[in-house]
């Protein structure tokens, strides 16, 4: 009988370990050189920090548009942050005020207008596996 119970226990317990994929397509390319730089982040804390990313992505830029595939997301809230390196430096380049020099975007093709947008502003719910589009501005 004690087994039954820890048999039962064990099947309902446990932990569940869905995964699901996150389909980016990347649209406006204009410069087919350098890297876009991705960020996907599932808490509102440290939005858009470097290395405060829950997965970060460097892909290569080979056309216009662009598709990126993130596997291994648990269900939750999300939300993406991009920029085109296009000279490979490493950095989002801005100009003196602090505005990026290089194109970017954000999930829900948020349009920032005075200040990095909040990561309610960029959130969607990732309950099955998901697709996204987002355009590069700037």
């Amino acid at each position: 009988m004690n087994a039954l119970f820890l048999f039962l226990y064990l099947l309902f317990a446990t932990p569940t370990t869905e995964k699901h994929t996150l389909t980016i397509n990347i649209s406006n390319i204009e410069k087919i050189k350098g890297t876009v730089e991705i960020g996907v982040f599932n808490t509102h804390e440290r939005f858009l920090e470097e290395g405060q990313a829950y997965k970060s992505i460097s892909v290569k830029v080979t056309a216009n548009t662009q598709t990126v595939v993130v596997k291994d997301l648990p269900p939750g809230i999300y939300a993406v942050s991009m920029y085109h390196d296009v000279n490979s430096d490493g950095d989002l380049n801005r100009n003196f005020f602090g505005i990026p020099k290089e194109p970017y975007g954000f999930s829900n093709n948020f349009k920032p207008r005075f200040s990095a947008p909040k990561f309610q502003d960029c959130e969607f719910k990732l309950a099955s596996d998901f697709e996204i589009d987002i355009e590069l501005r700037g």
